[in-house]
């Protein structure tokens, strides 16, 4: 019997597909595993995208990176980059300047300052992510990456180098 499926005539089901059940505990397990990083981050004043931007940046250096292909490059949408862009550039964590060859687009660098606020964070969100997942063996958490890049594949926009 599935857990979509009734136990009795009278039960009302509980998912209408078992696509529904699997989005459903998806969702539910982004939620609860969400809520354990999000107040690490708050303790550092950033939120989790702002985390992925500074870390993409990181990877990046000595380059530049443009606007336009971090927001590609993100985890998830940021539908206002530049307001984020501002924030980090606020506490100066990032710069911002204009290409030489293109003045419409803003190439994003880290800054010394972002790069010792991601050394900060490091142990703290590792042991965050032990706790979020350290509970699966190595097999079971290869299977989970397998089946979640499985999952959004065919969602992904061609060419995604993204793990």
């Amino acid at each position: 019997m599935t857990a979509s499926a009734p136990k009795s005539a009278t039960e009302p089901r509980r998912f209408d597909s078992p696509e529904q059940e699997a989005y459903l505990a998806l969702w539910r397990t982004y939620d609860r595993l969400r809520a354990l990083e999000d107040e690490l981050f708050t303790d550092f004043e950033l939120t989790a995208q702002q985390y992925n931007l500074l870390r993409l940046l990181r990877a990046a250096r000595p380059e530049s990176v443009p606007t336009l292909t971090l927001a590609e490059r993100l985890v998830s949408r940021a539908p206002d980059i530049t307001r984020m862009l501002d924030k980090l550039e606020g506490r100066q964590l990032i710069t911002r300047t204009r290409s030489t060859e293109d003045r419409r687009a803003v190439l994003v660098a880290i800054t010394p300052d972002g790069i010792a606020l991601l050394d900060r964070i490091a142990e703290p969100l590792r042991a965050c992510h032990e706790r979020q997942l350290g509970h699966l063996s190595g097999n079971q958490l290869k299977s989970l990456v397998s089946l979640l890049k499985a999952a959004r594949a065919p969602h992904e926009p061609d060419g995604s180098t993204w793990a």
